[in-house]
């Protein structure tokens, strides 16, 4: 029997037995009790009586938008909003015990012992310099009886092992830089509960994540409940995971609880008009939310055979270096109809930010060709190229870097049309009205920079940038990855309103098919920079003929038997 086996069979067999002695007496107490919970930074409080239980083996969600207070709850549970800035009042129960009232040093030993911590972002929280191993060993320190290195060490591979990794020694002897995001994912996993935590806090594991690696790591949060009867304290802005992979749901507000109980009963039957809001604004709950605007976009924009606005034909693209070779694109083709939206999808490094970059003019192709509107992309010819930009826009993943934060949102949005010299200051000042206009942002926001602004308030005057020149082509970058469930829907609204008065063509980059399942007509599935297989969005969903665009559509987080037929938001809201 292996260190880990045996170190975690003895202290299971140990908790077994207690819980079967405990059960004929009284109910076995939650992993976690909170009751009355209220943070407070200065005179400004965050967190509104907050109450909650967690038991052994089961999986709770807080849920709400950025700022309901979700990680404030987490971090006044792991104590980590620091005792000087923030008051915290009311109880936390650990184990049975009220540990609210504990000095720092009592505390730290139930830290990784009884409270296992997977933070929202490992590139942050692992530290570059040193290797997964030197500090996976930190970890492996705080096990009862792991006295050796070698005995740590034997830990360490195990615990990685334990959570799907491959090569264990390889990982152990990586630095940060050199796993992708789905690996270090579980290294810090892995390192959470190498300690043998009952208690799990996982903020946001998965935000960052493709929806397949997204799917393996909640796949072995569940498994680990199952197997070592772990409590999972899960914060996420995901409905649809919630739905999916907790069995009980608390609903955040501006820190107030609107809504508890049940995931079943409160995705089936919410009681709160803001809830019902939050569950009609999840894409993979709610496939048909722009359905509407699409008809009405067919009936403005009626399809043509010559309707071909996008054309890429047989494109392949190698990147090369002194010691090897990546082919990025593969003979790969598709055509996006004038005024329609057209989704590349794939994981990371399948090729869809490199074929974005062709299209643009940003990277050669060895092989094959591009146009746009008839207009043969062509990344030599600078002058042409400079007259396809201007009807060939993007807008980005992130838009706080892709925005000059010196400048006024005004200057932003009005800074292509002074590029390309439109019109006179007059016309100028009116074309950037009519873009915030058009993407719903209000006129007192004209005169703030980036800084001052909201996640979504940033992309929307993104978009207004690319819409200032009048393009008829928006290449959309992963444009809603990095926002909230309700912004996001808020963002995909206004361009699917603007593509029915405009008649906009899309090429849409996404790895959430949910999203892309609402918003796209056609798709092209690429894995490896080759086409896995195209078709309308209607038809690949329904039927996909391959087995890995099969694993990216079950990947999509969602829970049928709690989603209420035909829900929309104008519904969610009354």
């Amino acid at each position: 029997m292996s260190t880990l086996e045996n170190t975690t069979n003895t202290t299971d067999t140990a908790r077994s037995e207690h819980a079967a002695a405990s059960s004929q007496a009284a109910p076995t107490p939650p992993l976690l009790q909170v009751s009355a919970l209220s943070v407070a930074y200065g005179d400004t409080e965050v967190v509104h009586g907050a109450s909650f239980a967690v038991g052994e083996g089961q999986a709770l969600a807080l849920i709400g938008e950025s700022g309901s207070g979700k990680s404030t709850i987490a971090r006044a549970v792991l104590r980590l909003l620091g005792s000087r800035r923030a008051r915290v009042d009311g109880s936390i129960i650990i184990q049975g015990r009220e540990v609210t009232g504990l000095r720092d040093r009592e505390f730290l030993a139930l830290r990784g012992r009884v409270l296992g911590f997977v933070p929202q972002d490992p590139g942050s929280s692992l530290n570059p310099v040193r290797s997964i191993g030197a500090q996976a060993l930190e970890a492996a320190a705080l096990v009862p009886g792991a006295r050796s290195r070698a005995e740590r060490e034997a830990l360490v591979l195990e615990a990685l092992d334990r959570v799907g990794l491959p090569d264990p020694q390889r990982i152990v002897d990586s630095f940060p830089h050199q796993l992708s995001g789905g690996q270090l994912q579980r290294v810090l996993i892995a390192l959470a509960i190498l300690p043998g935590p009952r208690l799990l806090v996982a903020d946001e594991p998965t935000s960052a994540l493709d929806v397949t690696v997204q799917k393996q790591i909640l796949d072995l949060l569940d498994d680990l409940r199952r197997e070592l009867g772990i409590g999972v304290l899960l914060i996420t802005h995901d409905l649809a995971i919630a739905a999916a992979r907790a069995d009980e749901v608390v609903v955040l507000q501006d820190g107030t609880i609107q809504e508890a109980g049940p995931t079943g009963a409160v995705f089936a039957a919410p009681r709160s008009g803001y809830t019902r809001a939050l569950q009609a604004d999840v894409p993979g709950l709610n496939p048909d939310r722009f359905a509407a605007l699409q008809a009405e976009r067919d009936e403005r924009h009626p399809l043509s055979d010559t309707d071909g606005q996008v054309e890429m034909r047989g494109v392949s693209r190698t990147f090369r270096s002194r010691h090897r070779e990546v082919r990025a694109l593969a003979d790969v083709s598709f055509t996006i109809p004038r005024g329609r939206t057209h989704a590349l999808v794939g994981e990371s490094g399948s090729g869809k930010s490199t074929a974005a970059r062709v299209l643009l003019g940003l990277e050669s192709v060895d092989e094959g060709a591009l146009a746009v509107g008839g207009v043969q992309v062509d990344p030599s010819d600078s002058s042409a190229l400079r007259e396809v930009r201007r009807h060939l826009q993007i807008v980005h993943q992130n838009p706080f870097t892709s925005l000059d934060p010196r400048f006024t949102v005004g200057r932003i949005v009005r800074e292509p049309l002074d590029l390309y010299r439109v019109g006179d200051r007059a016309e100028r000042a009116e074309r950037t009205q009519w873009a915030l206009d058009a993407v719903r942002l209000p006129p007192s926001l004209r005169g703030r920079r980036p800084g001052a602004l909201s996640g979504g308030q940033r992309q929307r005057v993104a978009i207004a940038r690319a819409l200032a020149l009048h393009p008829e082509v928006l290449v959309l970058d992963e444009p809603t990855s990095a926002l909230d469930v309700t912004v996001q829907a808020g963002i995909l609204e206004v361009l699917a309103t603007l593509q029915r008065d405009l008649g906009l063509t899309y090429l849409f980059i996404s790895h959430d098919l949910g999203v892309v399942r609402q918003f796209a007509d056609t798709l092209t599935v690429l894995r490896r920079g080759e086409v896995v297989e195209s078709g309308t969005v209607a038809e690949v969903f329904a039927a996909p003929r391959e087995q890995y665009t099969r694993t990216l559509i079950a990947s999509i987080p969602a829970r049928a038997d709690v989603v209420p037929a035909g829900l929309h938001r104008t519904e969610a809201l009354a």
